[in-house]
């Protein structure tokens, strides 16, 4: 069986794991490695200054639990060669996960670490630093021992390399997982049948790049524009991507395609490569050009570490973007702190412009109509689907900005031999600019709802009993009207619901999310605990996780942003 696709998945999969990014840097980026590496590459990652991996793995260590190994090894034993040579290399991670201090020395490297991930047309390639070579190759030799797949020892341009064959003897055409160290330096890389060997020097650091990165001003220019650290970038180049799709020779990724489709008989992208497809692709990659990852902040220590990172998928379509910014509602300041808190949830929409902004993003999707044929289609497909008919289905809420929910803490009882909610601080809320207007018209809808009389900064009304909670189950939930929000709030929500309602609306995001699963774990694990029966392994793996993790959706001036902070702390 082929294994090419599974192989280059472990491979990206990898190297994108191992990008991260240090602390502070200096203020232009002057990094030699950069010299290897193209201006065209497709995907790109580096951190830029040296990350301290064993303070980070330390302060980590909570997230770091994996189920028993007996479900792997029964898989692995009815593996093939290259499958048990990569579950090999997770099993002996899984075994040091816990202790730092081996993983680190069993495979060369030091207490920091740097990192590049970058591609040569297609072929992908990983590099990062070791202070021990020889542990560095002793760990492969046991992944070999342990998985029965060997390598050969091959030549380039004077330098050796290890090559682990991932396809089957027999097949037609071979791809290989290339692994070399240089200089302080293991790369990983892949080599096919296909590929020539100018290529492999390449990636091995051999011999240099035509126009490499670090002749020009991209990497600054990124950083600049975001508003990121210098410490650590990431991208995908949109307009790369499609010079390569549209074009024999644009880029390296072109001329690569070029050659297999010569070899296959057939160019799957041949369509694209008139000049009308070529112009006007072109023109939408250069309105959105690339998906760009960077980091805000980032705090390491031993105790704890701290993340904060974005991902821009840039945009220089204005219309677009302000279509987009107007559906933008109202998130609470609250939702997007998690001090104090278990669980927060925030969509900010306003249900008023959405079917007006989609409309207008439907427009420009038209504008202007295309002669490229796969452009056509999508427009003619476009064409039939008028989101103005949102507005009619919106009008039923008019005014609504967005709604919440945030859990401060909760408790469980196992008094009923089951477990059972036995406390709650929760705030739900439904942000309107007339919220009372909304409540009398759920009125019509809902029959319960006849008898509760809210006005604004009035007595809160009990409706506990229109909740119909389980008899075991004792909470005591209120509704409110508070400036323009209608709150529904148990236990100490209540004095969420308070601050809430000194906020006014403003059109401040689209999507928060946050969670502390310290907090979010603890009642169960306790509960369970109590009860005296075993714990579920999943739930033991999880049990000391000690993380909190924020994302948020919303759109800029400049793009797109899914911006998410994590933090982790050691075991006290």
């Amino acid at each position: 069986m082929n294994k090419f696709a599974t192989a280059a998945l472990v491979v990206a999969v990898g190297a994108g794991g191992y990008w991260l990014a240090g602390g502070n840097s200096p203020e232009k980026i002057t990094d030699p490695m950069l010299a290897y590496i193209p201006a065209d590459t497709l995907a790109f990652s580096a951190q830029f200054s040296p990350f301290p991996i064993k303070d980070y793995l330390y302060s980590a260590a909570s997230t770091q639990q994996y189920a028993p190994l007996d479900e792997l090894n029964t898989i692995f034993d009815a593996a093939s060669a290259q499958e048990r040579f990569f579950l090999s290399f997770f099993k002996a991670y899984v075994e040091r996960a816990q202790e730092p201090e081996r993983l680190l020395a069993d495979l060369g490297l030091g207490d920091t670490l740097k990192s590049y991930f970058y591609t040569l047309g297609a072929l992908p390639v990983f590099k990062f630093d070791i202070q021990n070579p020889s542990a560095f190759w002793a760990y492969f030799d046991a992944l070999e021992q342990d998985s029965g797949l060997k390598h050969k020892l091959k030549k380039v341009a004077g330098a050796e390399y290890r090559a682990y064959l991932l396809t089957d003897v027999d097949d037609a055409e071979r791809l290989e997982l290339v692994i070399a160290e240089r200089n302080g330096w293991v790369t990983v890389t892949l080599n096919s049948s296909f590929n020539e060997l100018a290529l492999l020097e390449k990636a091995l650091g051999l011999t240099p790049v035509d126009n490499p990165i670090s002749e020009t001003a991209m990497i600054q220019e990124m950083i600049n524009e975001h508003g990121f650290t210098n410490d650590g970038l990431g991208f995908i180049n949109h307009v790369e991507l499609v010079k390569a799709i549209t074009s024999s020779d644009a880029n390296m990724l072109a001329k690569q395609l070029a050659s297999l489709a010569d070899a296959m008989g057939e160019d799957p992208f041949d369509e694209l490569k008139s000049l009308q497809c070529q112009t006007e692709l072109l023109s939408i990659a250069n309105n959105w050009p690339k998906t760009v990852v960077g980091y805000n902040s980032l705090e390491i220590s031993r105790e704890r570490s701290a993340m904060d990172m974005s991902v821009v998928v840039e945009s220089r379509n204005q219309v677009i973007l302000a279509a987009l910014q107007q559906m933008r509602g109202f998130i609470p300041s609250f939702s997007q702190q998690l001090e104090g808190k278990v669980f927060a949830l925030g969509l900010g929409l306003d249900v008023d412009n959405l079917a007006t902004s989609l409309s207008k993003v439907w427009q420009e999707l038209q504008t202007p109509e295309y002669q490229c044929a796969p452009l056509q289609q999508m427009q003619a497909e476009l064409s039939g689907q008028n989101p103005a008919m949102l507005g009619m289905m919106t009008g039923m809420v008019q005014g609504v900005k967005g709604v919440s929910l945030t859990v401060s803490d909760y408790q469980l009882s196992n008094d009923t031999g089951e477990p059972t909610l036995a406390g709650l601080d929760a705030l739900f809320s439904l942000s309107a600019e007339k919220p009372a207007v909304l409540v009398n018209m759920a009125k019509g809808f809902v029959p319960q709802l006849a008898n509760v009389d809210l006005v604004d900064g009035g007595e809160a009304v009990d409706i506990t009993e229109l909740l119909m909670l389980p008899p075991q189950v004792k909470l005591r939930a209120s509704l409110a009207i508070k400036g323009q929000h209608l709150l529904l709030y148990t236990g100490k929500g209540e004095a969420l619901a308070n601050t809430l309602g000194q906020q006014p609306l403003s059109n401040n995001g689209l999507f928060s999310l946050g969670a502390d699963y310290g907090k979010l774990l603890s009642p169960l694990v306790t509960v369970i605990e109590q009860s005296g029966e075993e714990m579920p392994q999943e739930l033991e793996m999880l049990k000391d996780y000690n993380m909190t993790m924020q994302m948020s959706l919303d759109i800029g001036d400049k793009g797109i942003v899914l911006r998410s902070a994590m933090e982790t702390k050691a075991a006290q």
